[in-house]
Parts: structure tokens; sequence; C-alpha cells
């Protein structure tokens, strides 16, 4: 869910702001090296998504699902291409909340900024959720709320250290899930290839992904309700571009990310949901737990399972951490660029943002505390991360609207382009449409109909908020041209 290749980029003084140069005092530390940078950036593209809400998305769509990822993969990857297109276009963008400001306006960039902020905040809701339901797999007893706010105060403090601390733990932490996971993919494919037998006397085959009624058990319906969570897992992705725009040859660097997207997808989803129902069988996954966790149970080897469940716990605590990680910066750069109240640009002595931190918290308890409403993890998981699903959207259609109008307003810009995206205007009419049949989909189903219908609350506020920093604007614009000096 969370591509931690976005720490690169946040750990720094390019974080939100198109224009304002903050002063050395006001300088997030670059303190992640290389190793920290490289081993995240893998392990990123491996979370909540995959290792929990595959085991949903399975138990709707089936194994069609397998062809959702793939889908979803290829409209997201023309989305990553026209960013690619347009960060290259001019090397002074650092972000895609840059061009969009530069070629749809300033209110692209606020309500962006905003959103993006939102996003990780709702991500990492969603993690916290999670874990509550993780930990229920050692004592099904436990009210999934508990462990979900411990892990909450205990990630706050370890954000309040260092950004070092930071990186060596989400080091470790990616670390441990590219071991599992490749693992996982080595061990499921020596059990295909040995036509395994489980205890329950399903044999280990590619077979089972065309197995009567697996591949659309619910009919199209069920096919389509498997978006949702689908492309929650891809928050994220577009940041792997974003990061190596800040590199000494963005010319090279992008592509070779940009390209490596695909790769991902068909490693780290792909073949791994075609591992879990090739081995167990999609008749024999549950729908509220993870189908990581299920494949040892059904196997035969618990202690496997046991350790299993440690290796996505620990996932989720990662994706939680980086989230919480990413929602701090991103509201301190809403600060230093003046769309966020001066008071979360404040950084401590140890250049941690404390007051954006603290503020982000705030509202990842508040979402927290749905499990108090919604005790269901799988239930409050799905309501949450349908909103994440929403804030993808309402990105990558932003990202279009600034490509198609480039398009229109920089001609010879594309012309000149060495990295072109292909198919630019059709795909990005083709991906636009996509977006919006996916939010279509999102009312068909009750769960994920609430998020929806909440979601508007959210763009009216952010409304309402840009017409009256428009104001403040305007009437700076005012004090300064009569050469009167603001008191701040």
């Amino acid at each position: 869910m969370v591509d931690s290749k976005k720490i690169e980029s946040l750990d720094g003084d390019l974080l939100g702001g198109h224009h304002y140069k903050p002063n050395d005092e006001e300088k997030l530390e670059r303190s992640l090296s290389n190793r920290h940078i490289q081993l995240i950036a893998i392990g990123g593209a491996i979370g909540t998504g995959l290792f929990m809400g595959s085991g949903k998305t399975l138990g709707i769509s089936g194994t069609s699902v397998i062809l959702t990822y793939m889908i979803i993969g290829f409209f997201f990857f023309f989305v990553m291409r026209a960013m690619g297109e347009l960060l290259l276009s001019n090397l002074k963008y650092k972000s895609f909340a840059d061009f969009c400001t530069a070629y749809l306006g300033s209110w692209a960039g606020f309500f962006l900024g905003w959103s993006y902020w939102l996003s990780w905040v709702v991500a990492a809701i969603a993690d916290m959720i999670v874990i509550g339901g993780y930990m229920q797999y050692w004592d099904p007893t436990l009210p999934a709320w508990i462990p979900a706010f411990f892990t909450i105060v205990l990630l706050t403090v370890l954000n309040l250290l260092t950004v070092k601390l930071f990186g060596e733990m989400e080091f470790w932490f990616a670390l441990v899930k590219i071991i599992a996971i490749v693992t996982f993919l080595l061990v499921s494919l020596y059990l295909i290839f040995t036509h395994f037998i489980s205890p329950n006397g399903t044999a280990a085959s590619f077979g089972h992904i065309l197995d009567q009624k697996a591949m659309f058990p619910f009919g199209i319906s069920g096919f389509f309700a498997g978006f949702q969570i689908a492309i929650f897992s891809f928050i994220g992705i577009e940041l792997v571009g974003t990061t190596a725009a800040e590199t000494k040859d963005p010319h090279k660097s992008l592509p070779k990310a940009i390209n490596s997207i695909p790769v991902r997808i068909m490693l780290f989803y792909v073949a791994a949901l075609i591992c879990v129902v090739s081995v167990t069988s999609w008749s024999h996954i549950t729908v509220d737990k993870s189908p990581f966790v299920q494949f040892f149970t059904l196997i035969g080897i618990p202690a496997a399972a046991s350790l299993m469940n440690f290796v996505v716990a620990t996932s989720a605590m990662s994706s939680a951490n980086s989230g919480i990680f990413a929602t701090s910066r991103m509201l301190f750069g809403l600060a230093v660029e003046k769309d966020a109240s001066e008071k979360f640009r404040k950084l401590t002595k140890r250049k941690v943002p404390m007051n954006s931190l603290l503020f982000s918290m705030f509202f990842v308890i508040l979402g927290t505390s749905i499990l108090f409403i919604v005790p269901n993890v799988m239930t409050a998981f799905t309501i949450i991360s349908t909103f994440g699903s929403i804030l993808v959207i309402f990105t990558f259609g932003l990202i279009l609207a600034a490509y198609l109008t480039y398009r229109r307003k920089s001609p010879e810009l594309h012309e000149q382009s060495t990295y072109k995206m292909p198919f630019g205007i059709f795909m990005s009419w083709a991906t636009l449409i996509f977006l919006f049949f996916s939010l279509i989909i999102l009312a068909l189903d009750f769960q994920t109909l609430i998020a929806l219908a909440i979601s508007p609350l959210w763009f009216l506020g952010l409304y309402f908020f840009y017409l009256r920093r428009r104001r403040k604007d305007k009437e700076r614009a005012w004090i300064l041209t009569h050469g009167k000096r603001i008191e701040r």
C-alpha cells in the first residue's frame, strides 16, 4: 500500500512547496542513507492492501481479482507515464503538485496538497485497524481497538525522535517483508511443481485459478466489487517518479523508476495471488483473514502460519509508520507553501515537525475510533480504505487533467520530450473514464457507498477554506501594494 520511495522525497526541503524557500532552521534534515532508501523502496510495494485486503478481494471476486490487479495496474501505469513526461518537461517541477498548480491553477495545488495529506492519514488509519485484526489471530477475544491504539502511541513516540531512527526501523521492516514474500513465492512454487496435497485433500495446481465458480463466484457484480480495495492497494505508486525526479540524472532515473512499476505489480500482487490460489484453492480462503496466514494453516504448518501473521503484522506497522511520517511532512510542506497554519512549519531541535505530527495523529486517533462503532475489522477496513480509494482517484484524475492541459498549452514541450506518454491524449481520456467508472462501482456496495456519500463533505470543506485563503492573499497583496508591513 505505502510506497516508501516517498521517504527520500519527503525527507528534504522541497516537500510540498512550489515557490517558498525555507531558511536553514525550517529545513527538514536529510538523514536517510542509500541503504535505507533502496531497501525501503522495494519493501514499500508489499503492504496492507496485499497482505490483508487481498483476502476480501479474493472472497468477493474470486480468482478474477488477478485480472482486476492487472487492469488497474495497466491504467495506473499510464497515469505514471503522464506524470513522468510532465516532470521531465520542466525539471523545476519536484512533484505532481507543482505541475498541477502550473497547468490547472492554485486551487489544484491547494486541493491536491490537503487531499494527499488526508490520503496518508486514511492509509495510517487502515493500517491501525488491521493491526488490531492481526493481534486477534493469537487472542480472538482481544478487542481490536486495544492493539490499534497501543500502536498509535508507540509510533507517535518513535516519530517524535529522529528521522534516522525511522529509517533504521523501516529498513528492517522492509527486509522482513521482502524475505517473507520471496520465501512464500519459492515455497509455493515448490508445492505446486511437486503436486503437494494439503491435509484437506487439495492438490496444489495452477488449474485452481480456473476452478468451477472460482473465477466469477458472484458474477460480474462480484468482479467489480473487488476494484475498491485493489485501487486502495496502489496508494503511493505515484511517488516513485517524484523521488526519481530529484536525482542527479532524472532523464535516466525517472523512466527507469516508472518502467519498473509493472514488474512490481506482476511480482508482488499477480504472482503472489496466483500462488495462494494454486496451493490452497479459492474455496478454502476466508474473507476476513489474511490469505497468506491461511495458506500455511491450510497446508498443515500452523507454526509457519503464526510466523507469517507476525510478518504481516509488522508489515502493517511498517505501512502505518510510513503513513505517519508522510502525513507530518506533507502538512509541514503545506505550511511552507502557506496553505496551512505557520504553526505546522515549526521544527524541534531534532528537525521533527512536531505540531504537524501531533495534528495528523489526532485525526488518525479519530479515524481509528471507528472500531468502537464498527468492531468488525474487515468492515471497518473496507469503509476507511474506500475513502482512501476516492482520494487516489481524485489525485490521479488531476494528474491526467494537468497532462491534457499541458498537451494543449505546451505542444512544443511534448514534441521535445524524450519520454512521451504512449497514446497520450487517447489514454488520458480512457483512464479518466476508467477512474469515473471506478467511482460508480463504489455505489454498488453499502459499505463502500457510506464513504462515497461522505466524501463530498471533504471537498466542500476544502472549497470553503480555499476561498478563505484567497481572500487573505488579496488582503495581503493590498497591504503590500500600499507599502505596509504584514504583522504575523
